[in-house]
């Protein structure tokens, strides 16, 4: 590839490129795409660019339904990640949720720094951003965690495991969810908590997995 192509010009001579594989390998997969897409699993994960979904789990287009962001939330009040949520279990018919987080999460770890900083400096203002206050919880709850027996990278891990635990309890608390439970016919919903290691490409599973026999 010419070393003058822009960021942008790569990604469009890349997906020329994947498109053709695909269609050579399987022939008739895009045109099968356009007839609907039927996932069974629904990925929350972070933003984080080093954490692809599809490929971390080797999966293909239309196999897992998508939503991210900082730090893996699931905000109550969040209508974005409700209204897919609801997409996602009454229209698409997923069976499975996936709360993903990963190893060196920078939003945790900004959340770590600002727990400590607030318990240094209980009276000083609060950042007014629009990323402290989509951390603000996570932030409240890095500072009722106990990690004065941890390293900083042993702290950083258990707050990326407990942030998992509490957004998967959050979609649980949902709609949703609730009433994917209480029906006695129909696709079953089960939610789960996953976290990726960067340093290794290897998914941990928490064993928090909740589901209509296990609320």
């Amino acid at each position: 590839m010419s070393p003058s192509l822009s960021v942008v010009e790569e990604l469009l001579f890349a997906n020329k490129q994947w498109a053709e594989t695909v269609d050579e390998a399987e022939p008739g997969f895009f045109k099968e795409s356009t007839k609907g897409q039927y996932p069974k699993i629904l990925w929350i994960g972070c933003a984080d660019s080093r954490v692809p979904e599809s490929v971390v789990t080797g999966s293909k287009p239309g196999e897992i339904f998508v939503h991210r962001n900082i730090a893996n939330q699931f905000h109550l009040e969040d209508d974005s990640a409700l209204s897919l949520l609801t997409y996602a279990v009454n229209v698409v018919g997923i069976e499975h949720v996936i709360l993903a987080g990963h190893t060196h999460c920078g939003g945790a770890a900004a959340c770590y720094q600002a727990a400590q900083e607030a318990a240094a400096n209980p009276h000083a203002p609060k950042a007014a951003s629009a990323l402290s206050r989509w951390l603000t919880p996570l932030t409240d709850m890095v500072g009722k965690l106990d990690l004065s027996n941890k390293t900083p990278s042993e702290a950083l891990d258990h707050i990326v495991e407990e942030n998992v635990k509490r957004q998967l309890e959050n979609i649980c608390q949902t709609e949703p969810i609730k009433s994917a439970w209480a029906r006695s016919e129909g696709k079953q919903v089960w939610v789960h908590g996953w976290v990726y290691d960067i340093g290794t490409g290897r998914i941990k599973d928490l064993k928090v997995s909740r589901g209509p026999w296990t609320k």
